[in-house]
């Protein structure tokens, strides 16, 4: 036997699957038992409008077949959903059974017209919500109506509905990179989520990047959040070598969140104090190019990379009510288009993977003091 063949029979006898299918009446029951985990904190990352909620609830009364949704079994026996929460969530919304994270009912879901059933402009489930709703005939067939389960058992590795989940919603997926770490780590440490998404909105923070509707959106600025974390220490033996920087943070997420003796007070105070001395120094301009005696241009990552994550390198020396070290911030910013070992490492054609080797060390130097 080959050596891939057995790597894939070892990795195999980890995971352990079942499937079946199941009607979404069934599925309610499960829901409203509480036996069935869809994460409505992932409402806030997950963006469908009512259009596709619409064509969803088309979909299953015409009776198309939807795609498989996987799910997670828990220790506890509760089925954590991998994938499948617009989809389980826009269901439960029409019905007006859905929970926010705080486990108040929300309001029902009202139907738009769709291609082939426009008469369910303004319908919802039944009485209770309005009088325009559906009938009792269509809501049985559309409770009999059956989807495919996927279940990754409690035996499976405890790592195993991760994977699964970022593979499942990075191929072919519409959301960002980013989107997809925060769904993670709501799934596997939701006190870390909430901690980083503090960090995002620190109003010092948000002050020195001016970030589009669109980035925010798209959570880059949690993202920037991790990139502090993960990048400002980072031994650069971690980063050489053509390592794939996205996976790099998404494994780097991981191992803060898995991590019993991650120090969050310390940490989130580091990057605290690095953001008020950017913002007292520099204010939107710190990651801003410099040229011809002002400031130009939107926000650059490669700044950042030397700016940012040198000044957190460095922080525990700086003084933020010494004038001196507010200035040698400035000097830096002002300076660095000058620096032949930045325009070299920089750019739009410069990969993350080759750049950082150079310019974190760069940035941790410049910002000694």
């Amino acid at each position: 036997m080959s050596k891939l063949d057995l790597q894939v029979e070892e990795k195999r006898k980890e995971i352990h699957t079942d499937a079946y299918p199941m009607s979404i009446g069934e599925v309610i029951n499960l829901y409203s038992d509480g036996d069935l985990d869809i994460h409505p904190e992932f409402q806030r990352i997950y963006r469908w409008n009512d259009v596709q909620k619409s064509r969803l609830i088309e979909s299953i009364l015409l009776g198309i077949p939807l795609p498989s949704f996987f799910v997670a079994q828990r220790e506890d026996g509760i089925w954590d959903v991998v994938d499948g929460l617009q989809r389980l969530s826009t269901i439960f919304s029409f019905l007006g059974i859905f929970k926010n994270e705080n486990g108040e009912v929300q309001p029902p879901l009202q139907l738009t017209a769709t291609e082939y059933l426009p008469e369910l402009e303004g319908k919802f489930w039944n009485q209770d919500f309005d009088e325009n709703c559906l009938s009792k005939e269509l809501q049985r067939a559309f409770k009999r109506e059956k989807i495919d389960l996927k279940i990754i058992k409690k035996e499976s590795d405890e790592h195993t509905k991760y994977e699964l989940f970022q593979r499942l919603n990075t191929f072919g997926s519409s959301l960002s990179d980013q989107e997809v770490r925060d769904c993670l780590l709501i799934m596997i440490n939701k006190k870390v989520y909430e901690w980083i998404s503090a960090l995002a909105d620190d109003e010092n923070f948000t002050n020195v990047f001016p970030l589009t509707n669109k980035q925010r959106d798209e959570q880059y600025h949690t993202e920037l959040v991790l990139r502090f974390l993960s990048l400002k220490d980072v031994s650069v033996d971690r980063i050489r070598g053509g390592v794939d920087i996205g996976d790099f943070l998404t494994k780097r997420m991981k191992e803060i969140a898995t991590n019993p003796n991650y120090d969050m007070q310390l940490e989130g105070e580091k990057l605290r104090k690095t953001f008020r001395l950017l913002n007292l120094a520099l204010g939107e301009n710190a990651f801003k190019k410099y040229q011809n005696g002002r400031y130009i241009g939107a926000f650059s990552l490669s700044i950042f990379e030397v700016i940012g994550l040198g000044l957190g390198f460095n922080i525990d020396s700086y003084n933020e009510n010494d004038n001196t070290h507010l200035e040698h911030i400035r000097e830096v910013s002002e300076n660095l288009l000058d620096n032949p070992e930045f325009i070299r490492n920089s750019g739009s054609g410069a990969r993350a993977s080759s750049r950082l080797p150079h310019i974190l060390p760069m940035g941790r130097e410049l910002l000694s003091i």
